[in-house]
Parts: C-alpha cells; sequence; structure tokens
C-alpha cells in the first residue's frame, strides 16, 4: 500500500493544473449540445475564478478548441471545430494502425527488417506505427517521431503525391538541411526525384538522413487518397543495395494490401 501511495505522488508531481483545469472545462462543454455555456457557470463548474476560467477560454479560442458567440453578458462557448478535426484523425489514425499492423509484421518478418507506417503532418512525416525485424538492428524511429520529408523515404513518398508546387512551399518553410554528404538540399533536384518516385511507385533514403542506413517506402492510399507510406529500413552494408529492386517489390505490394483493406 504505501508503494501505491508513492507510486501515485510522483504521477501527480508531473501534472500540468492549468491544463487539467482547461480539460476540465473542455468535459463540462461535451455535456451541452447547442446552447453553450457562460463564463460564470464555467467557472463555478470547474472551481476557479472567472478571470482564470477566462484566461484559459481565451486560449482555447485561438487554437479553435472552442468557439463562442452572443456578446457582453450574453457570450456563450461551446466546443470549436478544431476538436472535431482532432478526433476524426485520431479515428482514422487508429483505424490505420489497426489495419496495417499485421501487414507490417508480415513484412518484417519475410524481409528479416524494421518496418514503419508514417503519415504526412504539417509536411513532415510522423512515424505512428513500427515493427522491428527478427535479430533486426534497432534503429531511432520511436513512434511521434517527426522525420524532414526530403531526406526520409516516407517523406518522399508522401511528398511524391502533392503538386511540385506544394512541395517547393512545404520545403521552403521547413528547410532543407544537410544531414549526411548524400542529402538532396537542391529544390530543383528534388523534385527531380519526386519524379522518378511518382514513376516507380516508390522512393529510396540511401544514407541521406543517416549514414549506413537505408530505407525503401510506398505510399498507403484509401479510397484513392493518400493516407500513409510504410518502408522498410536497413543497414546499406548489408546487401541492400543489390536487394533494393526486391525490396521495392515486396513494400509496393504490402502497401497496396494495406490500401485494399482501407477500401
Amino acid at each position: 500500500m504505501p508503494c501505491t501511495a508513492s507510486k501515485e505522488k510522483n504521477t501527480a508531481a508531473y501534472k500540468v493544473k492549468s491544463l487539467g483545469r482547461a480539460l476540465d472545462l473542455l468535459d463540462v462543454l461535451t455535456q451541452d449540445e447547442q446552447d453553450g455555456r457562460g463564463l460564470a457557470e464555467l467557472s463555478r463548474s470547474i472551481g476557479l475564478s472567472k478571470p482564470a476560467t477566462y484566461a484559459i477560454l481565451q486560449t482555447c479560442l485561438a487554437r479553435g478548441i472552442v468557439s463562442d458567440f452572443g456578446e457582453g453578458l450574453q457570450r456563450r462557448y461551446r466546443l470549436g471545430l478544431a476538436l472535431a478535426r482532432m478526433g476524426d484523425r485520431a479515428i482514422k489514425n487508429v483505424g490505420l494502425i489497426d489495419v496495417a499492423m499485421a501487414e507490417l509484421r508480415k513484412l518484417s518478418q519475410d524481409l528479416q527488417l524494421t518496418s514503419r507506417m508514417a503519415v504526412l503532418e504539417d509536411g513532415q512525416a510522423v512515424v505512428v506505427a513500427r515493427v522491428d525485424g527478427p535479430g533486426a538492428v534497432r534503429f531511432d524511429s520511436a513512434l511521434g517521431r517527426r522525420e524532414l520529408p526530403h531526406c526520409s523515404a516516407v517523406g518522399k513518398v508522401l511528398l511524391a503525391q502533392k503538386s511540385d508546387a506544394e512541395v517547393r512551399v512545404i520545403l521552403e518553410r521547413l528547410g532543407m538541411p544537410q544531414r549526411t554528404t548524400k542529402t538532396i538540399v537542391q529544390i530543383p533536384r528534388f523534385l527531380r526525384e519526386l519524379g522518378n518516385v511518382r514513376l516507380g511507385g516508390f522512393a529510396i533514403d540511401d544514407e541521406e538522413d543517416s549514414e549506413g542506413v537505408a530505407c525503401v517506402a510506398a505510399c498507403v492510399f484509401r479510397q484513392s487518397k493518400p493516407v500513409a507510406a510504410i518502408s522498410v529500413t536497413g543497414l546499406r552494408g548489408r546487401n541492400f543495395s543489390s536487394r533494393k529492386n526486391d525490396l521495392a517489390t515486396a513494400v509496393i505490394a504490402c502497401a497496396a494490401q494495406i490500401s485494399a483493406r482501407l477500401g
């Protein structure tokens, strides 16, 4: 029993009170459908002063998590559309991961390589699923990790689904830092690379993000719309180059299987 109390005490030390209050406020707003709630009612519900509650509301309003209507004393608050977008994304990602994991396990087993899945978020590739190959070298690709798209296979194949004009805007915003001597750092050259990706249906990271590490990736579609990319990763020196075409064929087939299951 003392151990449990100690654990709870340690956990409590990491809780952010202001964030907890904001979540409490959102929980109260979920109980309303159309009418919303006023400032005084919300402050009573979450046990905060009006100024403190108002500050939380303004922060949530700025991010679209809460919306408001009315003026003065009649001003009321309700849940914002940003939550709907987050919820929709969460549902799609959960369904996507559930469908993909079995195929990724089979891919890793067959190729003896680490397989991953990533989605494009704000121009960057975000890792959402991963399966380590049997006895494979462990790579630094934790879930939630963001990767710059110009030097990752998953990033390339996801950007290849966009127009050159859209890609240019993304690259100009994110930049193209040189990670290794093989990293492509010129936009025109990178756009030519994407042209090859579109033709072949797969992308290669040939030691462009990390020396000695190579990846092959292909795109996953849901109802003809690109939703993710899957890849396999290995050490380039272990016959990776000679297996490139075979790996591409396997990854493309796996991506097609996931796409088919997604409809």
